[in-house]
């Protein structure tokens, strides 16, 4: 009767995994750039207690609401992911599990969806909702570190502009100065 969905994607994004773990793992920062969700947040004690660590994640793209614990025991900054503790529209299980690789220039990045499927009839198009989730979610995770590197790049590089025409300009009064003197 369950149909088992398995989606698994990577890519290479330049941060460090400590940094990305919590961009994808914390559900404060995760809301500020996941167009998937809709609402994220601490249920209980919140994130100081580790018992009680719950999230409430809705979807805009399936509009399907379901709340999940991270599973985040090993506290390591290399894997971490979340689970559904009850079944969430035609879904009767939803896992989500991270994967952060250091590599040089960078972390791999490991997304992995596995979800079971109430009714055969709605795997194709929950299966295809999925697939465009997961990349929509790893793609703004890239723009997302990357829009801080450009910012900080954009800032150098207007930095060195000022900086090579106060020099161009010293430059000039230099030789002006040196064309009096003679």
């Amino acid at each position: 009767m369950a149909e088992p969905i398995s989606i698994k994607q990577t890519i290479v994004v330049r941060s460090r995994p400590d940094v990305l773990y919590r961009l994808a793992l914390e559900p404060k920062r995760r809301l500020k750039w996941d167009p998937n969700l809709v609402q994220a947040d601490y249920e209980g004690e919140g994130a100081a207690s580790a018992t009680t660590r719950w999230c409430a994640l809705s979807s805009r793209a399936a509009c399907w609401g379901c709340a999940l614990p991270p599973s985040t025991a090993s506290c390591r900054p290399q894997r971490g992911g979340w689970e559904s503790v009850r079944h969430v529209g035609p879904l009767e299980k939803l896992t989500q599990s991270w994967v952060f690789r250091p590599m040089p220039g960078g972390t791999e990045v490991t997304l992995t969806v596995n979800a079971r499927v109430r009714y055969k009839f709605v795997k194709a198009p929950v299966e295809r909702i999925l697939h465009n989730m997961v990349a929509t979610t790893l793609l703004e995770l890239q723009r997302s570190v990357d829009a801080q590197g450009a910012q900080l790049l954009e800032d150098m590089g207007r930095e060195l502009q000022e900086r090579q025409k106060a020099d161009k300009k010293a430059a000039k009064e230099a030789a002006k100065a040196a064309k009096r003197k003679k």
